[in-house]
C-alpha cells in the first residue's frame, strides 16, 4: 500500500450506518486508491476547497469526502453519506 488510509470518526459512523453493499464498494474503492501512484485522477476535485483540496468520490446516490496529502502519503477520509447532506457537512 503506497498511501495510509484514515478515517475520521464521523466517517467511520456514517460507514457504519450505510447499506452493507456500499459501504464496502466504498471501502474496496478506498483500498484500491491507495495502491495507486495518484490517487487524485480517480476522484472529483472539489472547487472552492482550501489547502490542501478536498476530493469527492461517487458510489451511486452517496458521496466520500477526502483530502490526499502526499508529502505524508495519506489518504484521509473525512465524511460519507447521500449526496445532498455530505457537502454540507464540511
Amino acid at each position: 500500500m503506497k498511501y495510509q488510509l484514515r478515517y475520521s470518526s464521523a466517517a467511520r459512523h456514517a460507514l457504519n450506518h450505510l447499506p452493507r453493499e456500499v459501504a464496502l464498494k466504498f471501502v474496496a474503492t478506498f483500498q484500491n486508491l491507495a495502491y495507486e501512484d495518484d490517487p487524485r485522477l480517480s476522484v472529483k476535485r472539489l472547487r472552492g476547497s482550501g489547502d490542501p483540496p478536498f476530493f469527492s468520490l461517487r458510489i451511486g446516490q452517496y458521496r466520500a469526502i477526502m483530502s490526499i496529502l502526499d508529502d505524508v502519503m495519506v489518504i484521509h477520509v473525512i465524511e460519507v453519506g447521500k449526496r445532498g447532506n455530505v457537502y454540507r457537512k464540511v
